[in-house]
């Protein structure tokens, strides 16, 4: 039975709260993209940084699982910009979860959301990725815990109670986090799911990001040959279902990403980190992003007239978007 005091907890009751993923994790390849038990310990070194993923008896957690996390950092950092105070252990309901990862809601889904659970707690990290200006070299569960608070009468989950990694709870607390596409979820595909987080995490504020097929392998953590990888990479390319960025294969084994709906003449218009922590401060859980993108269309639609300083442009054109 849990001991914990009321305060020591966060519940997760933010309605709609804007996706949000953490980026260690949206860089470097923790989660697994098999769909069968993935039992291999994995290494991964890319400059300074390495990681080792160690899975438990039941498999590496898969990037499916990650939705948990998501859901996870996004309530939590939506609470931090409302100014409410946050824990790293929280409370949830198993419905809400899944509602908004886009999941479905019968029997069988509360089955793997507890397989879900049990491999993130099982998995662990062994890294030195920076959270929170911190470098530390430390092994940890992606998850530290998760219990069942509450059953329903046919023994189904109904509210979790799960403790976070500090490494992961860190993250958020430095705000090292990117919001993502509520399309994401609609991405069935292991492969799809990681290609656009690092197209997510890597074009940033540009209109374009070119990587190598090779380096987009490494990156993504495949086990399959390059030359069935970069197959897959062309089929997602003519698919073209990627949301926020589409893909274009060029000479020298790269693939090209461009941000959708980004004119060329937008892509040396460039807002300061500072300039969007002061847009959280006066839209305290809003999507900062989100509001920066209908900044930029109205910016165009008005013809494109020359900004002295973009940063003070936005700023002055969110006051007028908040007093409205």
């Amino acid at each position: 039975m849990s001991t914990a005091r009321p305060d020591d907890f966060f519940v997760c009751d933010i309605f709609d709260a804007a996706p949000k993923g953490d980026l260690g994790s949206m860089e470097h390849p923790m989660f697994s993209l098999s769909t069968r038990p993935d039992k291999t310990i994995r290494h991964y070194t890319r400059g300074d940084t390495t990681v080792t993923v160690t899975p438990s008896v039941r498999g590496r957690a898969t990037i499916h699982d990650k939705d948990i996390l998501i859901y996870c950092i996004s309530q939590l950092m939506a609470a931090l910009n409302a100014g409410r105070a946050i824990a790293r252990t929280l409370t949830l309901t198993a419905h809400d979860l899944l509602m908004a990862t886009q999941r479905d809601t019968g029997g069988d889904s509360y089955t793997r959301l507890r397989d879900g659970f049990e491999r993130l707690a099982g998995t662990r990290i062994t890294t030195n990725i920076v959270t929170g200006d911190l470098e530390t070299t430390t092994g940890f569960g992606l998850i530290e815990s998760w219990e069942i608070v509450r059953k329903s009468r046919g023994g189904r989950m109904v509210s979790v109670r799960v403790t976070l990694s500090d490494w992961l709870f860190r993250a958020v607390q430095a705000k090292s986090v990117l919001t993502l596409s509520r399309d994401y979820f609609t991405l069935r595909k292991p492969l799809e799911r990681r290609i656009y987080e690092l197209a997510r995490k890597h074009c940033g504020q540009q209109r374009t990001w070119r990587a190598s097929v090779a380096t987009l392998h490494e990156k993504a953590g495949s086990d399959a040959p390059l030359r069935v990888f970069r197959a897959a990479l062309r089929r997602m390319i003519t698919a073209d279902g990627l949301p926020d960025y589409t893909m274009e294969e060029e000479a020298g084994d790269l693939i090209r990403f461009t941000r959708r709906g980004m004119p060329a003449e937008q892509a040396g218009v460039t807002l300061k980190p500072q300039t969007l922590d002061a847009a959280r401060a006066l839209a305290p859980g809003w999507d900062v992003y989100a509001l920066e993108s209908e900044w930029r269309a109205f910016w165009v639609a008005s013809g494109r007239p020359a900004l002295r300083s973009a940063d003070a442009a936005y700023l002055g054109w969110l006051k007028g978007r908040l007093a409205r």
